[in-house]
């Protein structure tokens, strides 16, 4: 018992504090039972729900908050990394390799100040925001036990009321019965502490009632003032996060956005010292044409398509011409010669058709043993020098002809479906940086007689499935 009562624990509190837990939980049994009737407040219990409410809602937006400035932190991490790396690959002698690493610093401090603010002006403010939430959901709770502690007593004193007359009767019949045995000052003594024993059971359950529903009051007005005054406070709360975070992140880009102008100057200022030394991206070609996005068609094994075509040259070799015999695989992004005949070799020298000008025999006996293929070219949607020269019936920008060798299933809208047998018009992409390696874009010849129409009739189709025609 001293140590207990060294800790602040006595034995009677203890025993109090039991006997609360256990006239609560019989009070509560009772409710449910439906024996006892429960005190019940509509407007706190709304606002109960209200605040329930309120907390999931702010416990959300704290935890996506703090993702959020977890994500701008990587972001930071990774536009640092970026930076280095521009800094290492800069070399000493470009120009602009002091501005390049001034932005590069200045980044990272921007990073730095918006992840800062953040933190000061949104995480700081919804965690007191939040830190007011507890407090009050213990003394809900508590004023919860404080109601069952009331209902208790309630029930007690109005239970001691209802049997006061049938206290009284049990108090008279041993009176009656004392009168035949007992003297009659006796008799007196005996009512008289009867009757004060009971007076003083309701006296006791009276001021219990009292002192719980003193206690019981007080917490309720209380939190019926705070809780409906917490709940139309969200919407400021709200507001004023979200216009911070809305307001620091319009003034971070704004000046990213300058940082980035100027490393766009600089760069550009080291383009044109080294501009002859630029590096262009382009497609290269390729017999098995390359997937379209994920897909990858390509024809049947053993099909012509499928294998690189090779070609040789017979003509005599002129004067101080490339070796005899030379020979060159056909790319499968250049058209196929006019002049290629059935057999895949080219008549000799002499054997061109009545009707060539002089210029294109000198221009033909001048050419070494490797004939390199070229697009035909075209100016005003026709094409020069080509099978569709000077012809207004073909779609603008005709470039050649092919034929599907294969079935092609379309995949996608943008798509041709083809059968083996279809002539298609190749014509040039609108964006040629849509153009993917190994498709064409085109519309089927049936389609284009027939509509006229580039938009409903044109799609892209793979290269590998066709061959070109004369």
């Amino acid at each position: 018992m001293a140590e207990m009562g060294s800790k602040g624990v006595t034995a009677g509190k203890i025993a109090s504090n039991v006997q609360k837990k256990l006239t609560r939980a019989q009070e509560k049994v009772l409710q449910k039972l439906g024996k006892a009737d429960e005190t019940k407040d509509e407007q706190f219990e709304q606002c109960v729900q209200n605040f329930n409410k309120q907390l999931t809602e702010g416990t959300r937006l704290q935890k996506d908050l703090r993702t959020y400035l977890a994500s701008v932190k990587a972001m930071h991490e990774a536009s640092k990394k970026l930076n280095e790396c521009l800094q290492e690959v800069y070399e000493p002698d470009w120009p602009g390799r002091d501005e390049a690493n001034k932005i590069a610093e200045n980044n990272d401090l921007l990073w730095m100040d918006y992840h800062q603010k953040l933190v000061d002006q949104a995480l700081l403010t919804m965690d007191t925001y939040l830190g007011q939430f507890p407090d009050i959901k213990s003394r809900i709770a508590k004023r919860g036990r404080k109601l069952v502690d009331y209902d208790s007593a309630r029930h007690h004193y109005e239970s001691l009321q209802t049997a006061k007359k049938k206290d009284e009767a049990k108090i008279a019949k041993p009176v009656s019965l004392l009168e035949k045995a007992a003297p009659q000052w006796c008799q007196g003594k005996l009512q008289a502490h009867l009757v004060a024993q009971t007076n003083l059971l309701r006296n006791q359950a009276e001021e219990e009632l009292i002192k719980a529903q003193k206690v019981f009051e007080e917490m309720n007005v209380d939190l019926q003032e705070e809780l409906p005054s917490l709940w139309n406070s969200r919407v400021g709360f709200y507001v004023n996060t979200f216009q911070s975070i809305a307001g620091l992140e319009e003034n971070f880009h704004k000046e990213m956005s300058k940082l980035n102008q100027n490393l766009n100057d600089v760069l550009i200022s080291l383009e044109k010292q080294h501009g002859s030394n630029t590096f262009t991206v382009k497609a290269q070609p390729s017999d098995n044409a390359p997937a379209k996005g994920n897909k990858s068609p390509s024809p049947p094994d053993g099909s012509p398509a499928a294998t690189p075509e090779i070609r040789v040259n017979h003509e005599p070799e002129p004067a101080g011409g490339a070796t005899p015999g030379a020979t060159l695989p056909k790319s499968p992004s250049q058209p196929a010669e006019a002049s290629e005949v059935a057999g895949g070799t080219q008549p000799a020298a002499g054997a061109q058709e009545p009707g060539e000008t002089a210029a294109s025999e000198a221009a033909s006996s001048s050419l070494p043993a490797v004939v390199v293929e070229t697009f035909p070219a075209t100016v005003n949607g026709t094409v020069e020098g080509g099978s569709g020269a000077g012809r207004l019936d073909l779609p603008p920008g005709f470039m050649f002809k092919v034929q599907a060798q294969h079935d092609y299933t379309a995949t996608d809208t943008d798509e041709l479906q083809l059968k083996a047998g279809d002539v298609v018009l190749v014509i040039p992409f609108q964006n040629p940086e849509e153009q993917d390696e190994g498709w064409l874009m085109g519309v089927k010849e049936s389609d284009w007689n027939q509509h006229k129409e580039l938009e409903k009739c044109r799609g892209v189709f793979p290269e590998n499935f066709t061959e070109r025609v004369p």
